[in-house]
């Protein structure tokens, strides 16, 4: 099989379901059409670039597509002539030196999605039971995984009252677990948009807070008092990600819970965390984005890096709030997945016929990652490919 084209096009998200916000995110989107046909049509694989970084345009048309279209087809090859995304990485990879990760993770990774989208669709599976057949992983989930719901952005406006009502459709989803942000309006706000966040869940111990690692170690050290008696589920990035030793003292300072790793991107970071970041492994989580830290490649060595040193899979929780992440977390045995159900459309929820039941998400049972059975997804896409 031999790639004959990558389209990539860089779009706006927002935090919020409304309009996009002034200053807002972007991310990429990208088609990998191949030379393969099925039922008379061109076999595409579909990607983007997760959320919460920025589009990866001049990356991927520059420097990764190139490498992927001007590879020999055996190059990138497997067992009878199909795509075989590991070998579709390491050209992509071809001449990168370590470290420098940067933005070049996200690049890939959105490249990677593509390709993984393109190997299920040509044995004809979901993602899920294509990566739990190709690893062998004895730990694969069949029907179902454990989600949560992730949003609670402040609202300049308002803000309680829209926290209140978006916890309250979470719940009516049938989510169980879910996420919001503090660490932007003071402690004592935050403190009541936990308290009103976790009345709406029903108990405090369904909600984690993510400070979006705007703590430094004496603020850290005072939010860390001051939350550890809530009973959260957990706390997430709670300082700059690559300050090990600020996130040590918080660490000893904060006895429950916490959720680390979003905004590392490769195995020798994830190392560094494991070795100087405090955490333990018998109650923190860790919540690597496949997609950021180079693709599933890249996810499997941080995985292998962590279990090594006594983590469980059952710690991972991958970021980015997509099917993507949802099929991963099922094949690998992982301890569930982040979803967004409003924010960062069109990539919030899953697909149209999913059901989600006391915290629970059935898996797509479409061929691919199956962004072709949501609707909105269905249509990007499908504008992107032509």
């Amino acid at each position: 099989m031999r790639i004959l084209d990558i389209r990539e096009r860089s779009i706006s998200i927002s935090r919020y379901a409304g309009p996009v916000q002034p200053g807002g995110l972007t991310t990429s989107i990208v088609a990998v059409v191949t030379d393969t046909s099925r039922a008379g049509r061109p076999l595409i694989g579909y990607g983007y670039a997760s959320v919460g970084r920025y589009a990866q345009s001049g990356l991927i048309r520059e420097r990764f597509a190139p490498r992927l279209k001007q590879a020999p087809a055996d190059a990138l090859s497997g067992k009878g002539g199909g795509l075989d995304p590991f070998k579709a990485w390491q050209a992509m990879m071809a001449g990168e030196k370590p470290g420098g990760h940067g933005e070049r993770c996200v690049a890939v990774g959105a490249l990677d999605m593509a390709l993984w989208d393109i190997a299920a669709k040509q044995a004809d599976l979901p993602l899920h039971a294509y990566l739990a057949d190709r690893l062998g992983s004895k730990a694969a989930q069949t029907d179902r995984v454990r989600v949560y719901a992730s949003g609670g952005y402040r609202h300049p406006r308002d803000d309680l009252a829209l926290l209140t009502e978006e916890m309250g459709r979470f719940a009516d989803l049938g989510f169980v677990n879910a996420k919001i942000k503090i660490g932007s309006a003071g402690l004592d706000q935050d403190l009541r948009r936990i308290e009103v966040a976790a009345t709406a869940l029903g108990a405090s111990g369904r909600l984690a807070v993510d400070a979006m690692n705007a703590y430094d170690r004496i603020s850290g050290l005072e939010a860390a008092v001051r939350l550890a008696p809530l009973g959260l589920w957990w706390f997430e990035d709670i300082c700059d990600p690559l300050d090990f030793e600020v996130q040590s003292v918080l660490a000893s300072a904060y006895a429950p819970p916490i959720g680390a790793g979003e905004a590392l991107f490769s195995a020798a970071e994830a190392r560094l965390l494991a070795r100087h970041g405090g955490l333990r492994p018998d109650r923190d989580v860790l919540l690597f984005d496949p997609v950021h830290c180079y693709g599933l490649p890249g996810y499997l060595q941080i995985i292998e890096a962590m279990t090594a040193r006594g983590w469980t899979r059952q710690a991972f929780w991958p970021h980015g709030g997509h099917l993507f992440g949802l099929h991963l977390a099922a094949a690998l045995g992982l301890g569930g997945a982040e979803i967004t159900p409003f924010a960062f459309q069109p990539f919030s929820g899953l697909a149209d016929d999913s059901v989600i039941a006391e915290g629970y998400a059935s898996l797509p049972q479409a061929e691919g990652i199956g962004f072709e059975a949501n609707t909105a997804l269905k249509q990007l896409f499908g504008e992107l490919a032509g």
